[in-house]
């Protein structure tokens, strides 16, 4: 049996960033980017107004003639002479000519005549070329995960495609002859499946392909069967089935189907016989078939790997400094991860801590984690915690 940080030093080693593909901006959110992106133009491409109001040449007045109109779209050039001024919008390209723009606030007009009320300084309301981005600059790197804002701005650039990491391919496989699904007459001596549409619920907000669903009763060449259909992935979640009962078959079917065993048991609370394999580049985790268990293995492990395929640099834990509210002694000599309520960096431990309990989960928002070797954690002690967002 190893510990925590031994099997996370093991999964990051099995790991590697997905390859690289070219997809539409607009398929591209959540993904992350592949290579630095150099800018392929200048942002404004050409000198732009801030404001709606009027250009002319700084130092010749405050009474001009309004010869002309610049509006957004325009590329039309004027040749203002001293006592001269265009009518101009947001956006619009500042004539050649002109060197300031003067909010329309900040004039009286009459007919074609304007006179400035309050003389800006030389070069107000002018943006220049390139006063956001010049072109060639470097203006995302490699890794930065695409949302929204990255969207507009690289759609600001012209950038049509972009070069991202591929989506993870995740199959999903629970076992379980008490497995009944929601919504059905509970029939006796069944519980109602849960733990596949928990870790699907998990994947919604990570950027993955689910490839693979499937439920299997617990069954010897059954469960080999859908293991092999599960491989045809990057990585295969089964839920149950691990562990050493007489009607437990997926280590059996995993060593049956060639999936190499990388470590099997971990010395924490909840979820010690977690299982980690690989076949040629398939991760496989077989997660403890208690729910709580289940949780908490996918969240510290399996969600690591997840993220270093889709362009994380390391599998880490995130592991913050809190202070505990409360009392507990660590009785077991394990490594607990207990679901908890992190409120200003303060931990408060939810009684319920079953591994095959959910109850604490739904509310709590961080897991306190407390090392092996640590037996008793008083009132206001420094402990470490883990957050976590469901």
């Amino acid at each position: 049996m190893i510990s925590v940080f031994e099997a996370l030093t093991i999964i990051d080693q099995n790991t590697s960033q997905l390859d690289a593909v070219i997809v539409p901006l607009m398929q591209s959110v959540g993904m992350a980017i592949a290579e630095d992106i150099v800018a392929p133009i200048s942002l404004p491409p050409f000198r732009q107004s801030a404001m709606d109001g009027y250009a002319f040449r700084h130092g010749f007045g405050e009474e001009f003639q309004v010869v002309g109109e610049s509006k957004a779209g325009d590329n039309v050039e004027f040749s203002l002479k001293e006592n001269e001024v265009i009518r101009i919008f947001t956006g619009s390209r500042v004539p050649n000519a002109a060197d300031t723009v003067i909010m329309q606030e900040h004039v009286e007009r009459s007919g074609d005549q304007v006179k400035i009320l309050k003389m800006p300084k030389i070069g107000t309301n002018v943006r220049p070329v390139g006063e956001q981005i010049q072109q060639g600059d470097v203006v995302l790197r490699k890794g930065t995960i695409i949302n929204a804002a990255v969207i507009g701005f690289l759609a600001g650039l012209g950038i049509a495609d972009v070069l991202v990491i591929r989506k993870p391919k995740i199959s999903i496989l629970v076992t379980g002859n008490e497995l009944q699904e929601p919504g059905t007459l509970l029939e006796p001596g069944a519980v109602y499946e849960s733990n596949r549409s928990m870790l699907k619920a998990a994947l919604l907000a990570e950027n993955v392909d689910l490839v693979f669903d499937s439920h299997v009763k617990d069954d010897r060449e059954s469960t080999f069967e859908v293991i092999r259909e599960g491989l045809q992935a990057d990585v295969l979640l089964i839920s149950g089935g691990i562990s050493v009962g007489d009607y437990d078959f997926v280590k059996e079917a995993l060593e049956k189907n060639e999936v190499e065993e990388k470590f099997y048991k971990v010395n924490q609370k909840p979820g010690k016989p977690l299982w980690f394999g690989k076949k040629e580049e398939t991760l496989v985790f077989a997660l403890p078939g208690n729910p709580a268990s289940s949780l908490t293995c996918f969240l510290i492990y399996a969600l690591a790997a997840i993220r270093k395929m889709n362009g994380s640099s390391k599998i880490e834990i995130n592991l913050k400094k809190g202070k505990l509210k409360g009392e507990y002694t660590n009785v077991f000599e394990k490594s607990l991860f207990l679901q908890c309520r992190e409120s200003g960096g303060v931990l408060e431990i939810y009684p319920k801590q079953a591994s095959s309990m959910l109850v604490s989960f739904t509310m709590s928002n961080a897991f306190l984690f407390v090392p092996n070797d640590v037996k008793d954690i008083h009132d206001g002690d420094e402990v470490m915690y883990i957050p976590f967002n469901l």
